[in-house]
């Protein structure tokens, strides 16, 4: 396969180092262009980012000119995919510009993720949503398009419970997560809040992990429209989500670990399933994806061992793309309660290797979804 060149929009930051970590060597990508603040446009990457996460800088970005986040700044680079990994309020402004400009942007952002006609996707739950790019040019004008991923807590949850959905029916949720301090980005949070203490409160992130997990596990459908003649012709119709039906209630919490969410969740099914039903429903997820290079060899890893999942000893699991869980068990109080304990590395699965892996999977299947100029 010829590789795509790719750009990483805010570059510097702590999920652009893990965009550029997990490029590296990348089957498909190859990284022609770094993009980040005025500050640091003009200088080469190595001399102006603050390494933050393992290992060392990649030799073959090192040197990079990092440029001004603008498409202007890409002109001429022959470069088709973007990687945002821009702040919410930049990315609300930038992302839009560069989809105008033909880019596929590929975000962990959040500014764009509650668009009716902005994909938010998780690749084993819900690929067929990338339809909606096509939906998405039509509306907008663009010939490029952004494709979201969402909150690393949501992204953890939602595939534990997909195969749950499919197979039982999901009811209500009610989750508590304890999430790690690199889920605030640098510098985050002071060490004199965090250390030898758990933070109740987290802005934002409440609403994200009852919202989000709804357009995610919805269904693509043809649009409801009033209007009979358009009805009448299937062709004309276009498609938008609609929500699945599921209560969650969500109380999350910073916890002092540098990485890994944990989330404990109580689940209210469908109908009565046995915890050997539940795990083989959990085990055999996934597995269609598995040829795609950022995709573990298995999706959910379920354990026995009633101390696991532990944050420091799981959250590499797959490379960081899995996501492990524990301690099924019935829940005696909800209707055909189950309850479970579940891990995934937020930085990797919640964030970067997402976005990543939802490239791969448009790059193998998206060109029967693009819009014919």
């Amino acid at each position: 396969m010829r590789k795509i060149n790719v750009a990483v929009l805010g570059a510097t930051g702590t999920v652009g180092q893990r965009f550029i970590q997990l490029l590296e060597h990348h089957p498909y990508f190859k990284i022609k262009a770094l993009l980040a603040s005025t500050t640091s446009a003009g200088k080469q990457y190595g001399e102006v980012v603050n390494w933050l996460v393992s290992g060392q800088i990649p030799e073959e970005v090192k040197n990079i000119i990092v440029q001004d986040a603008t498409p202007n700044s890409l002109k001429g680079r022959k470069i088709e995919i973007v990687f945002s990994a821009l702040p919410t309020d930049i990315a609300k402004v930038a992302e839009p510009q560069f989809a105008a400009a033909g880019y596929q942007v590929f975000s962990n952002a959040s500014a764009w993720r509650n668009e009716p006609d902005v994909p938010l996707v998780v690749t084993e739950i819900n690929a067929d949503h990338l339809k909606l790019v096509k939906v998405q040019q039509k509306r907008r004008g663009w010939p490029g398009f952004i494709v979201t991923n969402p909150n690393c807590s949501t992204i953890i949850m939602v595939l534990a419970l997909k195969p749950l959905v499919d197979a039982f029916g999901v009811k209500q949720v009610i989750v508590s997560t304890m999430q790690a301090i690199s889920g605030a980005g640098y510098p985050g949070v002071a060490s004199l809040d965090i250390v030898d203490n758990v933070l109740p409160y987290i802005g934002g992130e409440e609403e994200k992990v009852e919202n989000e997990p709804l357009k995610i596990l919805g269904s693509l459908i043809k649009s409801q429209t009033s209007d009979d003649k358009v009805r009448a012709n299937d062709s004309k119709q276009e498609l938008e989500i609609k929500d699945v039906k599921i209560k969650i209630s969500a109380s999350c919490q910073r916890v002092c670990t540098l990485e890994g969410h944990l989330e404990d969740l109580h689940i209210s099914l469908g109908r009565r399933a046995s915890v050997n039903e539940i795990k083989k429903a959990l085990t055999d997820f996934g597995s269609a994806f598995r040829g795609l290079p950022m995709a573990p060899k298995q999706t959910l890893v379920v354990t026995e061992n009633p101390l696991r999942p532990q944050t420091r000893l799981d959250r590499d699991t797959g490379r960081g793309m899995a996501v492990t869980i524990g301690r099924i068990r019935p829940d005696r109080v909800l209707t055909n309660g189950i309850k479970m304990t579940i891990l995934g590395h937020n930085t990797i699965r919640g964030a970067a290797g997402q976005s990543i892996m939802n490239a791969e999977w448009w790059t193998e299947n998206g060109a029967k979804f693009k819009i014919k100029n």
